[in-house]
């Protein structure tokens, strides 16, 4: 709990210091601090990628079966991304419905509602006395193929935001060849996975896909350059490890913790100005970024219409499993409500496209509410499972829920 906690104050820090450090360091200045906290954000972003990539575990052999389960998966991340990009077309003006710049970016913004946060939820659920039941297994595949699916489907987003150019070819080329080496090399290579060995190959990802963006923006300039995004690389590489989480030591599990946080910190720090700026004045280069600032009452109960939406969307798994209780199955679907780091990073990259305005902010605060209702959604799946499996599971769970505080 403590964790979710800080995870919400820290973007929260985050977003009041954005709002404040432009005007104090100035405009030449404060850009030479954004680039830094830019470059920071990705290596941390990296890092929480391939600890995804690290707890992608499945049996080859068995692949057949796990079609069904992605499929879900990919329903239950589709469901709430289409479901709030709807809401978003129609809190804009009139006209937008019929205007491809406005759908385009707020299919790639609202798209930080698909994931769900599997780091935090399976810490959750094994506190509360869960692991090894069917609902703890089931949301374990689910929850890293729904990640699997965001990242695979930022790529179609990202084409759609930069248009049909021979970029997409070299892009296209180099996700094809990830998904085939992460596949055919799934946990084979004993990498040293210590911490400060994870922070150097996030390092060494930054450094190759940054330096690839930067030699073609030299190259063809900013229009034609070949920016991929870090997500998939990290996740990959992820992939082929052989996971060794039985060798994490307390210092390590802080380390990585701690990461989590400077990266929330940091999405935060990363949102552009909206306190203060007249946005008729304004010059947007997106459609979504120039739309009339709300007032906070209305920011605010668009975070609740929102957060209710991103959730509501999860509750696809109901609809399957039909062998299981539907209480059981209700359970499961709550469990997938909890969203974190995936889903700011999929902000931060909405913002590096020039994303803004209102939009952006109910974005942002919405996944701090979630992630303040975390805890709530928890202690729901825990009761119902008590219900589910009986109540010999009730000490067990206490004690693994007291263990976890």
């Amino acid at each position: 709990m403590k964790k979710i906690v800080l995870f919400s104050v820290f973007l929260i820090v985050g977003l009041i210091f954005s709002q404040i450090i432009p005007a104090e360091l100035g405009k030449d200045v404060y850009g030479n601090v954004k680039y830094g906290i830019d470059t920071l954000l990705f290596i941390c972003l990296a890092y929480i990628m391939i600890n995804v990539g690290r707890e992608f575990e499945l049996d080859k052999s068995l692949w057949r079966s796990y079609t069904t389960d992605y499929f879900i998966a990919m329903a239950t991340a589709a469901a709430p991304w289409l479901m709030i990009a709807l809401y978003y077309m129609w809190l804009l003006p009139d006209g937008a419905f019929s205007d491809w710049d406005a759908w385009k970016e707020t299919l790639l913004l609202s798209r930080f509602a698909a994931p769900t946060s599997a780091g935090i939820l399976f810490t959750m659920l094994a506190g509360a006395g869960l692991a090894g039941k069917w609902i703890y297994k089931k949301t374990q595949v689910l929850a890293i193929f729904d990640d699997l699916d965001t990242i695979l489907l930022m790529i179609p987003l990202q084409v759609m935001m930069i248009g049909l150019k021979w970029q997409l070819l070299v892009i296209l080329a180099v996700v094809a060849t990830l998904l085939i080496v992460g596949w055919k090399r799934l946990k084979k290579h004993k990498f040293n996975q210590s911490w400060w060995a994870l922070v150097l190959y996030s390092i060494g990802l930054v450094a190759v896909f940054q330096g690839l963006y930067l030699f073609t923006k030299y190259k063809f300039g900013v229009d034609s350059a070949i920016h991929i995004e870090v997500l998939l690389p990290a996740f990959v590489l992820g992939m082929i490890m052989h996971t060794s989480h039985h060798t994490e030591s307390g210092l390590e599990h802080k380390i990585s913790t701690g990461i989590s946080y400077l990266f929330m910190l940091l999405v935060g720090l990363s949102t552009p100005l909206f306190i203060g700026i007249d946005l008729d004045a304004a010059v947007s280069t997106t459609t979504i970024a120039g739309i009339p600032q709300m007032s906070w009452g209305m920011i605010a109960l668009n975070v609740v219409i929102v957060t209710t939406l991103s959730n509501l969307g999860k509750l696809v798994p109901v609809f399957f499993y039909r062998d299981r209780p539907l209480r059981e199955r209700l359970a499961l679907s709550i469990g997938m409500f909890t969203r974190g780091e995936v889903g700011a990073g999929i902000i931060f990259i909405a913002i590096g496209y020039g994303l803004g305005g209102p939009l952006l902010i109910i974005s942002l605060l919405t996944i701090v509410f979630n992630l303040i209702l975390t805890g709530f959604f928890v202690v729901i799946v825990k009761k119902m499972s008590l219900k589910i499996y009986g109540k010999d599971d009730e000490a067990h769970c206490s004690v693994a829920a007291e263990a976890s505080m």
